[in-house]
């Protein structure tokens, strides 16, 4: 079995490259963060209060620098999103292997952080179609879960053609905050 956290996966197709995140992509990274309309779709739940709301190239690289600790650590994996046809990062995608008290124990856990000129429906099925097939044998999981706000109707109808369903239960955060509109694939 693939160990993600020895080798990190690359994944491709015509439109996009997913592969591990790097401090070289702190400036395309920048416009994603800095992004007052993306904002608002990213999933902080559980982080903290980390908004991942950043406006200087100091904080973003502060960011990338915790995200490849995590890595080494074996917390999450966190790939760069990026355009083929334009060469410049668009987004990222953290996955992890969920471990908790509450009905998303051990689940795989996506965040999706996109531009916003990219949070489109067809671009975010392109864009998970690359790597769903692999997340249930990378972080041993039989459920995918992520996050969509009410409001985030292309990422709805993106995920929901993927086969994902809404979900009724809460994940409970560290704090006992409970966290809602997550949606699930089974295995």
């Amino acid at each position: 079995m693939i160990n993600p956290y020895e080798k990190c996966p690359v994944y491709e197709n015509n439109h996009y490259l997913l592969r591990m995140v790097s401090k070289a992509d702190k400036k395309d990274l920048l416009k994603v963060y800095s992004d007052k309309k993306a904002v608002p779709f990213f999933n902080s739940d559980n982080c903290g209060g980390d908004d991942f709301y950043y406006t200087t190239e100091s904080r973003m690289e502060q960011a990338i620098e915790y995200w490849l600790l995590e890595y080494c650590r074996q917390g999450f994996v966190r790939l760069t999103i990026v355009s083929k046809i334009t060469n410049e990062a668009i987004g990222t995608i953290e996955l992890f292997h969920r471990k908790s008290n509450d009905y998303f124990n051990h689940c795989g856990l996506l965040r999706l952080d996109l531009r916003s000129d990219y949070e489109q429906e067809e671009s975010i099925f392109d864009i998970l179609s690359l790597i769903l097939p692999s997340v249930f044998e990378l972080f041993m999981c039989q459920v995918i879960a992520t996050k969509v706000p009410p409001f985030a109707c292309e990422r709805r109808l993106a995920i929901t053609r993927l086969g994902f369903l809404a979900s009724e239960e809460k994940l409970i955060g560290h704090d006992g905050t409970n966290y809602d509109d997550y949606y699930v694939l089974q295995k």
